[in-house]
């Protein structure tokens, strides 16, 4: 089995080179960057399986690299930070990393963590359900042949990729997709265009299912993260 490519951010040489060490030990396969434009740059250039991304980086912030990263890419981040602070740790999470350690940390523990986030982003992602079937849930019942939605006795037809949107979520109630999972299953993996289309094509659902969609209850956003059906 191959190990995982991890990328580590981090401004501090030190910490840099004991990462390095302890992680190629452990079989992982390590890339560096010393700044938060060289993290991205190198995100950007050569992905990465994980991200371990200091918090406190000069010139381009850790929060700031995070949200790039999450623009294009639902990679699991762990956020560092060198204070034991709640407020750090409420910003870190906040922003929807998947998990957080504080300086100084141990070898054996950090290992853990990025295995433990490693398999539930793994598991996550395995059972994922994306059949066309009919289905009916919370009210409202999905025609993939028709395309069609019927809603309180109406019917109505959705473009494609609205339909396959809804399909998608609505088959797998109750879990949270990450917005990259949801643009490869819906608009296929090649695409490259604004993934604010994602955005949108929730708004135009929303108003289609929900019976207040400036409060949805049906379609629900996870920030940082991506979107779930809660029927």
């Amino acid at each position: 089995m191959t190990e995982a490519r991890i990328l580590v951010v981090e401004d501090e040489e030190s910490y840099r080179d004991s990462l390095q060490f302890l992680l190629e030990r452990e079989g992982f396969a390590v890339d560096l960057a010393a700044s938060g434009t060289a993290g991205l740059d190198a995100f950007t250039r050569d992905g990465a399986d994980l991200i371990l991304l200091d918090l406190m980086l000069p010139g381009m912030s850790g929060p700031e690299v995070f949200k790039a990263v999450r623009e294009r890419s639902d990679v699991p981040i762990i956020m560092v930070t060198a204070k034991d602070d709640q407020v750090d740790k409420i910003i870190g999470l906040e922003l929807g990393a998947d998990d957080y350690v504080t300086k100084p940390y141990s070898g054996r523990e950090l290992v853990a963590r990025i295995r433990g986030v490693l398999r539930r982003y793994a598991g996550g992602q395995r059972d994922i359900v994306d059949e066309p079937e009919r289905l009916t849930i919370a009210g409202l019942t999905l025609d993939p042949e028709r395309l069609q939605l019927t809603r309180g006795g109406e019917t109505q037809s959705l473009p494609p990729k609205e339909f396959a949107l809804l399909h998608l979520l609505a088959q797998n109630a109750g879990r949270v997709l990450p917005r990259q999972v949801i643009i490869d299953r819906v608009w296929g993996s090649d695409y490259f265009g604004d993934t604010k289309t994602l955005d949108v094509h929730i708004k135009r659902i929303r108003s289609r299912v929900e019976t207040d969609p400036s409060e949805p209850s049906l379609i629900q956003t996870v920030r940082g993260v991506g979107y779930s059906f809660e029927a």
